[in-house]
């Protein structure tokens, strides 16, 4: 991290912890709360990327002083407070010093602390775009806070920031890449994705700087295609995950062009097998069914029995979708028949989510979508049961499934019951998707308040979406 410039006479002292500003956070976590920050900021027409790395360092008391634009934000959060009494100095007090401007968005500056010799409006950032890559990965939340040195692409995304050409890429940034890959897949696995997709998208920029500069080799080459290929994948599940859309989409049809631009069968299948899924999460069934086959199409050649049997999936819940119970039927026997078939060696590396949990998950969704009620129920319940607990995120998300189905297929308390077995794990996953449908089954289950399961998981998802 840059240090703060100082003069000859001037020795630094270690900062003085934030506890007013600790105890105003009170049970939240830095990621829940820096969220709150951020919707306060929206409220009052104001824009901030508040992350938990920025209330981190608040409250390890190396920002003295918010910039304007925080301090506004803050007083609009705790009315009536002044910035002493959220733990601050005095603004004064901290001039004489400046930072550098940032180098995320050209043109923008996202200060950390007012340092400031000329304008009191003019404000800095004070850390270095290396550091911001170096804790790509980190996530808050219940969850240990995690993160990953990503080493030669945290030089390609230096180099490329100060404007120096990158140097032609080695087998070093290859590896890099593929492992900055799995390791967020493990992370989104374990906490899910709201935490993670701003953050991953440093290293996607990355990856496509090296890209830009070539290779020293074709074989290095063609791995780096791939890894960023799969990156864009892996960033675009996150933007799907935390409910956007738009950006899901974008990542995916550049995953999809940087495949046929290098005739990468498995990437291409990767590509649309996503595509396939985001489409029917956005209400695009028919799109969803047609990605799905174009996926099939693709992947035949690869000889791999598992990813037929996700991408038949894929199909099915586009027919669910379509309201077509034939169409999915069929393809969901499809998905057995492969399943049934084993593993292999000719499998992606990607699918090591996939196992019979998932697939008993998917087919909840299934018939979910279709109203079959009971028959999701018994399939979600199967998911959540055999399940690996490592997996925390996917833990949530059917048993989020079993909620919703057993409250809208009549048993409520049940339903009821399930709902706050996820809310314990919210502490550690943090999915827009999840959270979209607890507050679903908490509707359905609104005209049973009076039972006492309900009202119990009722008064419990209020107050967790009123920390939130």
């Amino acid at each position: 991290m840059a240090s703060s410039m100082v003069t000859s006479s001037q020795s630094p002292t270690p900062p003085r912890p934030n506890l007013a500003f600790r105890r105003l956070r009170g049970q939240r976590s830095p990621a829940e709360f820096a969220a709150a920050v951020r919707r306060a900021a929206r409220e009052i027409g104001e824009s901030v990327s508040c992350d938990a790395r920025y209330v981190g360092r608040v409250e390890a008391g190396e920002i003295r002083c918010p910039n304007y634009a925080y301090e506004r934000v803050f007083l609009h959060m705790f009315p009536g407070r002044t910035l002493s009494d959220l733990g601050f100095a005095s603004r004064a007090s901290v001039r004489g010093r400046r930072g550098r401007p940032t180098t995320e968005t050209p043109g923008t500056y996202e200060p950390y602390d007012t340092q400031d010799t000329q304008d009191p409006d003019e404000t800095y950032d004070d850390y270095e775009e290396s550091d911001v890559l170096r804790r790509a990965f980190m996530t808050g939340g219940g969850a240990t806070v995690a993160a990953a040195s990503l080493g030669p692409l945290g030089l390609a995304l230096d180099a490329k920031a100060a404007g120096r050409p990158v140097r032609r890429a080695g087998t070093g940034e290859a590896g890099a890449l593929e492992e900055a890959v799995r390791r967020i897949r493990l992370l989104d696995d374990r906490h899910g994705a709201d935490g993670l997709y701003q953050r991953a998208a440093a290293p996607l920029r990355a990856a496509y700087a090296l890209l830009d500069a070539g290779a020293t080799r074709q074989t290095t080459a063609d791995r780096l295609h791939s890894g960023a290929g799969e990156l864009a994948i892996s960033v675009g599940w996150l933007a799907h995950d935390s409910g956007r859309f738009d950006d899901a989409r974008s990542h995916y049809a550049e995953a999809l062009a940087t495949a046929r631009f290098t005739g990468d069968d498995a990437l291409e299948a990767h590509a649309f097998c996503n595509t396939a899924f985001l489409a029917r999460d956005a209400g695009r069934p028919r799109e969803a069914v047609r990605a799905a086959q174009a996926a099939q199409r693709v992947a035949r050649p690869l000889r791999s029995a598992r990813l037929m049997s996700l991408l038949a999936l894929r199909e099915a819940g586009g027919w669910a979708g379509l309201a077509d119970r034939t169409g999915c039927e069929q393809a969901l026997v499809r998905a057995q028949t492969y399943f049934e078939r084993g593993l292999s060696d000719t499998d992606p590396e990607w699918m090591s989510f996939y196992g019979e949990a998932e697939l008993e998950g998917l087919e909840a969704q299934c018939w979910s979508t279709l109203g079959d009620w009971r028959r999701a129920a018994r399939h979600a319940r199967r998911a959540a049961d055999l399940q690996d607990p490592h997996f925390t995120r996917n833990i949530a998300l059917y048993t989020a499934e079993l909620a919703d189905d057993l409250a809208r297929g009549g048993h409520p308390d049940e339903g009821a019951a399930a709902g706050l077995r996820v809310l314990e794990l919210l502490g550690e996953v943090q999915s827009s998707r999840i959270q979209t449908m607890l507050a679903a089954t908490a509707r359905v289950l609104l005209p049973h308040r009076r039972a006492s399961g309900v009202s119990a998981f009722l008064e419990r998802h209020a107050s967790t979406r009123r920390t939130a």
